[in-house]
């Protein structure tokens, strides 16, 4: 039975079993198909899709994403179809494809904008602002992360917003522009506070630490950097030697 398969599959992905997964997504899929049931076999196939993409399996993530997209477009589900077309663009990013995912997310911007999807608008813009960054797109970038934090706002998304000025206070660093970067690493650490988010936290104050660095504001960096090793101890992060030999060179050079 679908349903079973299904139930199977969705606790070996909580489990992190991704072939178990992958297996009993693939009956399911097969079952929907004997049963001619479109809209239970568009669900199996893009959870199928997503399966395979964690797994590293993107050709058939992409096969899986497109017979969902082609059974959506018959239906004329405009939000499912935006969805899908995320999810192909993502999967084409994370193949080093980035020419073949923009149609994909140019698609779904013009679809999510009609549904006024403020939450799905915010997540996208900052997709297409950190691709902008990778290709040295720095203006643009900067105009995309500034749309994304602005749809972020307006549903109240403190995670999107403090991703989004994490990432945009990284381009204004990686640019040299430091007074820009501080105020958006500021706002992402503060976001990250109230979170509770403290892991998230101690990677916005390492950025802080190296633009401290580089404006020779030793106490400052050294300031950041202790809060950072202080959170690498709690958590046990992978980063506590790196951090820790650098706090100690902060250190010397006072």
């Amino acid at each position: 039975m679908s349903d079973d398969d299904k139930h199977r599959a969705r606790i070996f992905l909580h489990r992190g079993q991704l072939a178990q997964a992958k297996a009993a997504y693939q009956q399911a899929v097969s079952d929907d198909r004997l049963a001619k049931d479109q809209r239970a076999l568009s669900d199996s196939l893009g959870n199928l899709g997503n399966v395979c993409a964690l797994s590293g399996d993107l050709d058939q993530a992409e096969a899986c994403y497109r017979e969902v997209l082609t059974i959506q477009r018959t239906e004329r589900n405009q939000q499912a179809i935006a969805h899908t077309l995320v999810n192909l663009g993502n999967l084409h990013i994370g193949a080093d494809h980035p020419e073949k995912a923009c149609p994909y997310y140019l698609e779904a911007l013009d679809l999510l904008r009609d549904l006024k999807d403020n939450r799905a608008l915010g997540i996208l813009h900052n997709n297409l602002a950190l691709q902008e960054a990778r290709e040295g797109q720095w203006e643009q970038a900067v105009t995309s992360f500034k749309q994304a934090l602005d749809h972020h706002r307006v549903v109240g998304n403190e995670e999107g917003l403090a991703v989004t000025y994490s990432q945009l206070g990284k381009c204004f660093l990686d640019q040299g522009d430091l007074t820009r970067a501080e105020r958006c690493l500021n706002n992402a650490s503060e976001h990250y506070i109230k979170l509770g988010n403290e892991p998230a936290e101690a990677a916005v104050l390492r950025l802080l630490a190296t633009l401290y660095d580089r404006r020779q504001d030793r106490v400052s960096a050294r300031r950041c950097l202790e809060r950072v090793v202080a959170l690498d101890l709690r958590y046990q992060l992978p980063e506590l030697q790196t951090d820790s030999a650098y706090l100690a060179k902060l250190k010397q050079s006072a």
